[in-house]
């Protein structure tokens, strides 16, 4: 099979290196709103990309070093014929070749940058980083249509962490923190929260944490954004995949509804949690919360996304300090509670899938 250009400037170009991440996935890059009239330079496992969208709006990447002198390419501008160096002028199309020298008619052989595959879906950007054998990608880029099947309002935003990004997994992995490190927002009666009926079912890619807290007092962001009644039934449904996690919480009065009804109503919140490490010591978050107001949906809306964040500030908070206090006191032995087999087996597949790739 004849190797498209793509591959054939990868394999001229980048030089396949051993990886201490999962190979052969899609990995979210940005989310579609980021990218506008400027590319968007962002680090991805450990590899400089820049990215942009071209004259008819799909998305590009290459790498974000001029062939040249090595300028970042997203130090430079936009035209309609693709990205050009802001140093001195080379022009360069999604394909990554060069396709203008000013001041000179003949364009070097080598003027070219990699380029990598990026599909957007459902307003996120993912990128492929494949092993040597599958340079190209093996499978499409996951849907969510939970941003466009127009039952819910949803928006977004990225974090920084200077933390490695399986330390995020572990926390989206085990919600029992919720009553103790996010008492103003989403959290609750800790004692309910860890103590909460919990199944966790996985294969060799996933895993499923469900947890069921009936009967329980609704926290202050579920009180502000729903007229609920009085004491309710609530959810949370993890699912764990390699480069991403989708949370659906919510509650309902209590005693109304069955939890394991996926046509439940009540009070949503769906959560997109893209973790895509930026080298092995920090990381990219790339959230989107969606919730399903019954009235004053705006406003509604813009109260569930500014409790959002708020969790998420703390989390952040809580997640930095546990890794300086990692880097601190160094290979000390870590006991598990019952509230981590669901963080333990995502884990497993992480290792398993980074041994395979090496």
């Amino acid at each position: 099979m004849t190797a498209s250009p793509l591959q054939s400037l990868a394999q001229d170009i980048a030089p396949a290196k051993p990886s201490t991440f999962p190979l052969n996935q899609w990995y979210v890059a940005a989310l579609g709103w980021e990218l506008k009239d400027r590319p968007l330079g962002r680090t991805l496992l450990n590899t400089s990309v820049v990215m942009f969208r071209t004259a008819d709006g799909k998305v590009a990447a290459l790498e974000d070093r001029c062939c040249h002198r090595a300028l970042p390419l997203s130090d430079g501008t936009l035209e309609a014929s693709g990205l050009r160096c802001g140093y001195h002028g080379l022009l360069f199309n999604e394909a990554g070749k060069c396709i203008e020298v000013p001041g000179q008619e003949k364009i070097p052989s080598k003027a070219k940058v990699a380029a990598f595959h990026v599909v957007e879906k459902d307003q996120i950007v993912w990128i492929w980083f494949g092993s040597p054998e599958h340079p190209e990608p093996i499978d499409e880029p996951p849907a969510y249509d939970v941003h466009t099947n127009g039952h819910y309002l949803f928006e977004g935003d990225v974090y920084h962490y200077d933390a490695p990004y399986q330390l995020i997994h572990d926390n989206l992995m085990d919600l029992s923190h919720l009553g103790y490190v996010h008492l103003r927002t989403i959290g609750g009666n800790a004692s309910v929260h860890m103590n909460a009926q919990m199944t966790v079912e996985s294969d060799d890619h996933s895993v499923r944490v469900v947890r069921h807290m009936p009967d329980s007092v609704p926290p202050p962001t579920y009180i502000a954004a729903y007229p609920f009644k009085g004491t309710v039934d609530r959810w949370q449904e993890i699912e764990f995949h390699i480069s991403h996690l989708r949370i659906w919480t919510g509650a309902v009065d209590a005693g109304t509804e069955p939890l394991d009804n996926p046509q439940r109503g009540g009070f949503h919140m769906r959560g997109f949690h893209g973790v895509t490490p930026e080298t092995e010591t920090t990381s990219h978050y790339f959230w989107t919360i969606a919730t399903n107001p019954e009235s004053n949906h705006e406003e509604v809306k813009a109260k569930v996304v500014e409790q959002t964040m708020m969790t998420f500030d703390e989390d952040k908070v809580v997640i930095e300090s546990q890794y300086k206090n990692l880097c601190r006191f160094g290979e000390r032995q870590m006991i598990d509670i019952h509230v981590d087999v669901g963080a333990n087996r995502a884990r497993r597949i992480i290792e398993r899938l980074c041994h395979a790739t090496r």
